[in-house]
């Protein structure tokens, strides 16, 4: 089964293409990686199938629903964090997921008893009570993770979903996720840590200049050597001239 089906997706701003004829099959049960150089469209992409930005051609599915033209349906089956989740400040952890909770039409009881869950797991227990105004990125980070995922979405999209997180809580974060994974939920998240894609991902498509350059396993893409020495062979690294900045190594004022 298809978790998420992109087909000939195009997506322009101001008349010069970000987006270009991209084209996805993402397995269910899988733990699938976004990856490309700043600027790729990985982001454009991932806010098209989360039902938040229209493409201008090409057709979305997510669970076999169609996300476009009209994406309530498919907002019910997947859970979405940006990069830099945007919330209501002036809630705190514990009012964040319950009003969250409520606009899905869940059960009271099911949204206490699942944030109690999160929080605690997320270490977010001990400010539960503050408001996300008063947050570190990272803590932001970690409950909208909490939010995407209150309603057991089968698909869940992440954007850069480990910045901002220290070791202990990315370690916690990938064990949830897996988690999620063994339960039958399907991941899907962009990341320029190309260590913790080849750690995590079944497969990864690399995107570049809007359009799909390479796709597979891991272990095809990287072959004998790793995931970022295939990346830099594929996208084109970019080394310094002697030339470049030698000032940076003068001894003189």
């Amino acid at each position: 089964m298809t978790a998420i089906r992109v087909s000939g997706v195009v997506k322009a701003f101001d008349g010069a293409q970000v987006v270009r004829g991209l084209s996805l099959d993402i397995p269910s049960g899988s733990f699938y990686g976004l990856a490309g150089p700043n600027g790729a469209g990985k982001t454009t992409t991932i806010r098209m199938i989360a039902g938040l930005l229209r493409p201008d051609a090409g057709t979305i599915e997510v669970n076999g629903v169609s996300v476009w033209p009209d994406p309530r349906a498919a907002k019910r089956v997947l859970g979405y964090v940006p990069d830099n989740p945007t919330l209501f400040a002036r809630l705190s952890a514990r009012e964040m997921l319950d009003y969250a909770g409520m606009l899905r039409g869940m059960d009271p009881v099911t949204i206490k008893d699942r944030g109690d869950d999160l929080l605690r797991v997320l270490a977010l227990e001990s400010d539960a009570d503050r408001p996300i105004a008063d947050f570190s990125l990272g803590m932001t980070k970690r409950i909208g993770l909490a939010v995407a995922i209150l309603h057991s979405p089968r698909v869940l999209i992440l954007d850069e979903p480990f910045g901002s997180l220290d070791p202990v809580n990315t370690q916690v974060m990938e064990q949830l996720l897996a988690r999620y994974r063994d339960g039958g939920g399907s991941v899907v998240f962009s990341s320029h840590v190309l260590d913790v894609v080849e750690k995590l991902c079944d497969r990864v498509a690399v995107i570049a200049e809007g359009a799909l350059v390479a796709e597979g396993t891991v272990r095809e893409l990287a072959g004998a050597g790793s995931l970022e020495q295939a990346f830099m062979g594929i996208v084109g690294g970019r080394d310094l001239g002697e030339e470049d900045l030698g000032w940076l190594s003068s001894s003189s004022d």
